[in-house]
């Protein structure tokens, strides 16, 4: 695996690769949709693709932020936390996507060069962390590749529900 004229191998190369997988298996759910489709629910919960996309790469980018700086790093810039599962007025899944994608590129290029994924920084308080719990960054890797692919997932329901297509079965 190459990312900026570096060669990656071993554990990071897997973990990249990984990660690659499931974000496209996100990605491939959405192909073929108009924006109005990727906003639409089609269950009970707040759930649409664009909204998956968004949510995804915004948690990508924060757990990122995390792995460099810590908590504070993490929350550092607000979100609209209301808001993370829904397409907005004026968001286009096109531009949901490039973002998207301009996470990953950031994540990718931050794994090959950060010097050692032993390093770990206390979990931010919050009731589904344990108590003074720290993660590494090869932790944080992990959570993110499960997160993504539990959202793929997700997506995968949601496409079938809204015209039939099934991505991953």
């Amino acid at each position: 695996m190459t990312i900026q004229d570096k060669t990656i191998t071993g554990e990071r190369a897997d973990l990249l690769q990984t990660l690659a997988r499931h974000r496209g298996f996100l990605r491939q759910t959405v192909e073929g949709l108009t924006d109005e489709q990727a906003a639409r629910r089609t269950t009970v919960s707040e759930l649409c693709l664009g909204g998956l996309i968004k949510h995804v790469a915004d948690v990508e980018q924060r757990w990122m932020w995390f792995a460099v700086g810590g908590a504070e790093a993490m929350w550092g810039e607000p979100g609209d936390w209301e808001n993370r599962f829904r397409m907005l007025e004026g968001e286009t899944l096109a531009g949901l996507l490039d973002a998207y994608e301009q996470v990953a590129r950031r994540t990718d290029e931050l794994v090959a060069t950060l010097p050692d994924l032993d390093a770990a920084h206390p979990l931010p308080e919050a009731p589904w962390f344990e108590p003074g719990a720290s993660w590494s960054v090869r932790r944080v890797l992990l959570h993110v590749i499960a997160e993504t692919s539990q959202h793929a997932g997700h997506a995968d329901i949601i496409r079938e529900a809204l015209d039939g297509a099934k991505t991953m079965g």
